[in-house]
């Protein structure tokens, strides 16, 4: 299997086989990244994929990619090695111009139909926290691969109901969206309700742990792991660690911790 030198929590969903094959097909048939380097990291995973059909699919998504904005990509800084060495031996070079812009997939073959009842993301949200029903209800009859579709290019209010689904992988594919935005990040690592992977994700995360906000809710957050939530109390201020010292909702250990860091930071 070819490594495209590239690493991101959907990448690595399929690398360890955990991804269903009606979703490894979609992705092979151009239908699931959101963003370019994603696509052509998944489809030369695919490309090798024990199933004829799939590996076959991928072939032929990779050979509709338009060949100038291929090398277009490939001329990009953040183009990874890797992937100039694989197209480099299929014939394909980088291009001296390079993309300017790598936030949508090179091919794109979503199905339209899932996305069609989906208000432009301006649209002013419901009051509250409280998703629209029609919400629900559109979400609830879409399968996995639909969900995924729409977790990675749907809108905030769509994302913040599949942030929470039940299968890992679609609420990873929120975290793949390019339209999420720091803020939405922010309210994920607040929630008690999403899964503790997602907030491992999001910790692991430097992009996302640059952001104060991000790493002060994760470690309020009781699902957040023990273990990266004290690591992070040395980027907390002090104002921060007194109110964390006496938190219930925070494990003993974190509001010892605190007590301790206020203590001795005097």
């Amino acid at each position: 299997m070819p490594d495209p030198g590239l690493r991101t929590p959907l990448l690595d969903f399929f690398r360890r086989g955990e991804v269903a094959r009606d979703i490894r097909l979609q992705a092979a048939q151009g239908g699931m990244a959101p963003r370019a380097h994603e696509q052509i990291a998944l489809l030369m995973l695919l490309v090798d994929d024990s199933d004829p059909e799939i590996a076959a699919s991928a072939e032929a998504t990779i050979n509709a990619i338009p060949r100038a904005a291929l090398e277009a990509f490939l001329g990009r800084s953040d183009a990874s090695s890797e992937m100039r060495d694989y197209f480099g031996l299929r014939g394909v070079a980088a291009a001296e111009i390079a993309a300017s812009n790598a936030d949508q997939p090179l091919v794109d073959m979503t199905d339209d139909d899932v996305l069609l009842a989906t208000p432009p993301e301006g649209e002013e949200e419901p009051a509250g926290d409280q998703p629209r029903a029609s919400t629900l209800q559109k979400i609830a009859a879409l399968n996995v691969a639909q969900r995924m579709s729409l977790a990675m290019k749907g809108t905030k209010e769509e994302r913040a109901v599949l942030i929470r689904d039940p299968n890992k992988i679609v609420a990873v594919a929120v975290l793949s969206s390019p339209k999420i935005t720091e803020s939405e990040v922010e309210a994920i690592a607040k929630m008690a309700n999403v899964s503790d992977e997602i907030l491992r994700m999001i910790g692991f995360s430097r992009n996302y742990t640059k952001n104060y906000n991000i790493v002060h809710s994760l470690v309020k957050n009781p699902k957040t792991p023990v273990a990266m939530s004290m690591n992070f109390l040395q980027r907390l201020s002090e104002k921060d660690l007194r109110s964390l010292s006496t938190n219930r909702n925070v494990p003993e250990i974190l509001r010892v911790t605190a007590r301790k860091k206020v203590v001795i930071d005097k």
